[in-house]
C-alpha cells in the first residue's frame, strides 16, 4: 500500500533532474509491486528530524516484520566497489570516487530506529497489559537502487555490499526475499512456534504509519493523534499527502493565484491545456505556455500539485495542506486556503 507519493522536483538542475527521474522510477516499480498488498506500507521521499538532526529517506518500506530503506542512485555508466567498502563510478570512460549510498543509508536508518524506539510507547502495547515492548528483534534493512542503465562491477565486490545493490527493476524480488511475508498475517498462535519472528500487530503497524507521516507532514514535536488513527483497511487514498480535489469554499481568507503570461504578462489571453508535465496556459497573444504549478502562497513549499475537477483549477500543497483557485481569465470563482483534515 502507497502511503506517500513521490512529488516530482521542479529544479533545473541536470543532477537533480537524473536524480529525481530515479526516485520517480523505483517509486513506480514499489507502486506496481506493492500497491495492493495488505502487509506492505511505502513510503516515497520521506523526511524528518529528531535529536536536532535531520534525515531524508529516498523509500521506506514498513512491513510486518519490520523496515527497509532503500537509497535512490542515478548512475549512468560502470559502479564498482573495492575490498575497502569504497565506490567509484566511471563517466565517459574516467573513473572517479563517489559517497557510499549505503553508509548513507546506513546513518539514516540509525536516526529513524532512534526516533521509532524513543517513541515506542506511543506505538507499541504492553504484553499483559504491564510490560512494554520495544523494537528489538524487529528488522532492520538497508540497500541501494541504482539505475536500470548502469553497469554493475562485481568482480571484486564484497559480498555483504553485493547483496544490497540492487537494479531498479529487480527491486521488488529483492524486497519480497528480504520480506520473507507469509500469506496471511501472524496470530496470537504465532507466540507458541519455534520459529517466531517479531512483528507487528494491525493496530501497531496503523500506528507506526500514522505517526511517520506525522513526522514527515508536520514537525517532529508533533504526537501521534490517537483520536484518529490510521486504519489499514480504508482506502488507499486517506494515505497519500496530497489533500482532495475539492474546492472548499469560504467566506473566510479567499487564496486565489492569478495567472498571467510568462512573456507578456498579459491575464486576458489565456488559455488552459494540459500536456506531458501537466497543466499550463497558452496565450493567444505571444503564444506562450505557462505553468500552473508554482511555489505554495503559504509556506512557499516547491512540492505542490495542480488538480482539475470539471473546469476549475486548483493548486493544493502537500507540504502544508494549503489549496488555492488559479484564477485566469474568465476563471474568477474564490476558494478558501484550507487545510485538510
Amino acid at each position: 500500500m502507497i502511503l506517500k507519493d513521490k512529488a516530482p522536483s521542479t529544479s533545473l538542475s541536470i543532477k537533480i533532474k537524473a536524480g529525481d527521474k530515479q526516485e520517480l522510477d523505483v517509486a513506480f516499480y514499489l507502486r506496481r509491486a506493492f500497491k495492493d498488498h495488505p502487509q506492505v506500507f511505502v513510503f516515497n521521499d520521506v523526511k524528518f528530524k529528531h535529536n536536532n538532526e535531520s534525515a531524508q529517506i529516498d523509500h521506506l518500506i514498513v512491513y510486518t516484520y519490520g523496515f527497509i530503506l532503500i537509497e535512490s542512485k542515478s548512475i549512468t555508466g560502470e559502479v564498482a566497489i573495492n575490498g575497502h567498502q569504497e565506490w567509484s563510478r566511471s563517466y565517459r570512460g574516467k573513473w572517479q570516487g563517489m559517497p557510499s549510498p549505503i553508509k548513507q543509508v546506513e546513518l539514516q536508518q540509525a536516526l529513524l530506529k532512534s526516533l521509532v524506539t524513543s517513541n515506542a510507547e506511543q506505538l507499541l502495547p504492553k504484553m499483559f497489559g504491564k510490560l512494554q515492548q520495544n523494537f528489538g528483534g524487529r528488522e532492520w534493512h538497508s540497500i541501494c537502487a541504482i539505475s536500470s542503465n548502469a553497469i554493475i562491477n562485481r568482480d571484486s565486490m564484497p559480498k555483504s555490499l553485493e547483496d544490497r545493490l540492487i537494479k531498479s527493476e529487480f527491486l521488488a524480488d529483492k524486497l519480497l526475499e528480504i520480506m520473507k511475508l507469509p500469506a496471511s498475517p501472524p496470530n496470537p498462535l504465532h507466540f507458541f512456534s519455534t520459529n517466531i519472528r517479531p512483528w507487528f500487530s494491525e493496530e501497531s503497524l496503523s500506528k507506526i504509519c500514522q505517526f511517520l507521516l506525522a513526522q514527515n507532514i508536520k514537525s517532529t514535536e508533533q504526537p501521534v493523534n490517537e483520536e484518529s488513527p490510521v486504519t489499514l483497511n480504508e482506502p488507499e487514498s486517506i494515505y497519500k499527502s496530497e489533500v482532495k480535489e475539492e474546492v472548499l469554499l469560504s467566506a473566510e481568507e479567499p487564496s486565489v493565484i492569478s495567472l498571467k503570461c510568462k512573456n507578456c504578462s498579459n491575464e486576458h489571453t489565456l488559455e488552459a491545456r494540459s500536456g506531458r508535465y501537466g497543466y499550463y496556459v497558452n496565450c493567444s497573444n505571444c503564444n506562450t505556455n505557462t505553468p500552473m504549478k508554482a511555489p505554495c502562497i503559504k509556506c512557499k513549499d516547491q512540492n505542490t500539485k495542480v488538480s482539475k475537477r470539471k473546469d476549475t483549477y486548483s493548486m493544493i500543497c502537500n507540504g502544508c495542506g494549503n489549496k488555492a483557485l488559479i484564477k485566469f481569465d474568465s476563471n474568477v470563482a474564490l476558494a478558501t486556503a484550507t487545510k485538510e483534515k
